[in-house]
């Protein structure tokens, strides 16, 4: 059976949120947002836009801006957004590393999930062109792994499990990242993991959704890569968390 990457194999078990702290996570980047009249706020990989159309309908005179490279996940995010006839919405299929946005456009950029897929390299490249698109005093918002313990036995574990060279760092390293792409990080917090744990899952999918995922997770092509990422999570809860970062671009 052809191995599958973890984000995508979660999202065609019906998951679909897939942050690696959950709704607490994100709520925490999301109470540093204002959500004033005429503010533009772009998500980088926003999946299939759940957490920018509910956002556009709570905030109907703030600007929202969803890419993704996945085409069908950006097709999805726009017939919800025509179906419920969202005017202050846009989704369009876009890479983070060239983002079509001329300088100043923005002022929050919400990124979740993505820059711990990247490698040291690919992550100062995203982070350039976020800074070039926010506007001076803009927030960027973003959601990773941290590693606590172990960092490389940790790093090769959670990228066997999930079949993906991933690159989740120390929070030291991480605020170096960020200061090295000229950003001042104003606060950030983290915590366990909650991608795949019980309370995890209810909290990000509703007790419905949550046992759909579930018995697709133990159908007979699904189950073994299914087992094998929750009880790796699990095993590394200790060495790793997920955080979240605030960070401002200052001139």
């Amino acid at each position: 059976m052809k191995k599958e990457m973890g984000h995508k194999f979660l999202k065609n078990l019906g998951k679909t949120r897939l942050r690696p702290g959950g709704i607490k996570g994100t709520n925490f980047l999301f109470a540093h947002i204002e959500f004033k009249k005429g503010d533009r706020i772009l998500e980088v990989a926003c999946n299939r836009g759940v957490n920018l159309l509910a956002l556009a309908k709570q905030y109907p005179k703030t600007t929202f801006i969803g890419i993704d490279v996945d085409k069908v996940a950006i097709l999805e995010a726009q017939l919800e957004a025509m179906k419920n006839n969202l005017n202050n919405i846009e989704f369009i299929r876009a890479d983070a590393f060239h983002l079509e946005f001329p300088e100043n456009s923005f002022d929050y950029i919400i990124n979740e999930a993505m820059l711990t897929m990247f490698s040291n390299k690919s992550k100062n490249k995203a982070l350039s062109e976020y800074y070039r698109v926010l506007k001076p005093g803009g927030l960027l918002l973003t959601h990773d792994i941290l590693l606590l313990n172990n960092y490389d036995k940790t790093k090769k574990q959670l990228s066997d499990a999930i079949n993906v060279n991933v690159s989740p760092l120390s929070k030291e390293d991480w605020l170096s990242l960020f200061e090295e792409a000229e950003f001042k990080t104003v606060n950030y917090m983290h915590d366990k993991l909650t991608l795949l744990t019980a309370s995890g899952l209810l909290a990000d999918e509703g007790v419905i959704n949550s046992l759909r995922i579930i018995k697709n997770g133990f159908k007979k092509d699904n189950r073994k890569q299914f087992i094998k990422m929750g009880t790796t999570f699990k095993k590394l809860e200790k060495d790793m968390n997920f955080i979240c970062f605030v960070n401002k671009k200052v001139l």
